[in-house]
């Protein structure tokens, strides 16, 4: 045994739907009398893939003392469910920077001569983990702070530097557009005065450092919420927040902007949870922001 990140259900949360386990490859989840369950330690490999597709947010990863997670465990029920989860488990690996075990699991693959999929391993380099770990480090420690994001695809490696250009940015400082302080879901009291009849902006916490615009195009005129529905724990005390937002301060809009990567939707989610206890009703907005900062969908919505 070995502390590791690995995924934790809560039962009581869990509605057996088994949307969590098509997006689980390895085949470490499965719905038995009527709730997923966590069906070996040796195969789940604690980087959350499942975790945005829960919409009762009743998985997290947490650390704790678990079995090493085993590729070549995890290689022969992927292999055996075709080429198109083949790949998806390969680019699971490569996104997250598990490097020495996607070379472990293409190895797999050759060695029962099932082909490799075309492109890996692209991305990889010269195949060992840049994470900055010595040769000696143990495997089990080295997997884990691959996940220490959590693991969902938001916190797969990407260097954009190299899209920089050299055009001349405006001159001097932009002004901030907030209103108020605080700002995070935890500090935040639905009873201060500013959020009374407010156009609320409830943002996912990298949305902001992602758009380049997000105070003067998105923030401006508006109230603040922010949240990651993923790191941050105490759901009911959100949702009960977001209700007391809407039935208490009267707020006139809510506007919710996430990431494009699947954890984010678990804030979609959230808001729907308190929106059906609430006894007014809002418009709603939802704005799909890509890693890029581009913004790839703002539509009215109906959660």
């Amino acid at each position: 045994m070995t502390l590791r990140k690995i995924i934790e259900i809560d039962e009581a949360k869990c509605n057996g739907c088994g949307l969590c386990v098509p997006n689980c490859p390895e085949g470490a989840l499965q719905v038995i009398d009527g709730k997923a369950r966590l069906v070996g330690d040796l195969l789940c490999d604690g980087l959350g893939a499942c975790i945005g597709n829960c919409p009762e947010g009743a998985i997290n990863v947490v650390e704790r003392e678990a079995e090493p997670y085993d590729e070549r465990k995890v290689m022969e029920n992927v292999a055996s469910q075709g080429a198109n989860v083949i790949r998806a488990h390969l680019k699971h690996l490569r996104d997250h920077g598990q490097m020495d075990f996607l070379m472990e699991a293409m190895a797999f693959l050759r060695e029962k001569g099932i082909p490799v999929p075309e492109g890996f391993p692209a991305e990889s380099g010269n195949g060992s983990c840049n994470h900055g770990h010595s040769e000696q480090q143990p495997r089990a420690a080295h997997h884990a702070h691959g996940g220490a994001s959590g693991g969902c695809p938001g916190g797969k490696i990407m260097d954009f530097r190299q899209a920089e250009t050299s055009e001349a940015e405006p001159c001097g400082r932009q002004p901030s557009a907030l209103r108020q302080w605080p700002v995070q879901m935890h500090l935040i009291s639905p009873a201060a005065p500013y959020f009374k009849k407010s156009d609320l902006l409830l943002a996912a916490d990298c949305t902001a450092f992602a758009v380049g615009g997000f105070h003067q195009d998105f923030l401006k005129g508006k109230s603040l919420v922010i949240a990651c529905p993923k790191l941050d724990q105490g759901r009911e005390v959100y949702v009960e927040k977001l209700r007391a937002l809407v039935d208490e301060a009267q707020i006139n809009t809510l506007t919710i902007m996430v990431m494009e990567v699947p954890c984010c939707s678990g804030l979609l989610a959230l808001a729907a949870e308190a929106l059906s206890r609430t006894g007014r009703k809002v418009p709603v907005k939802k704005i799909v922001v890509s890693l890029r900062g581009e913004i790839l969908s703002e539509e009215w919505a109906s959660l």
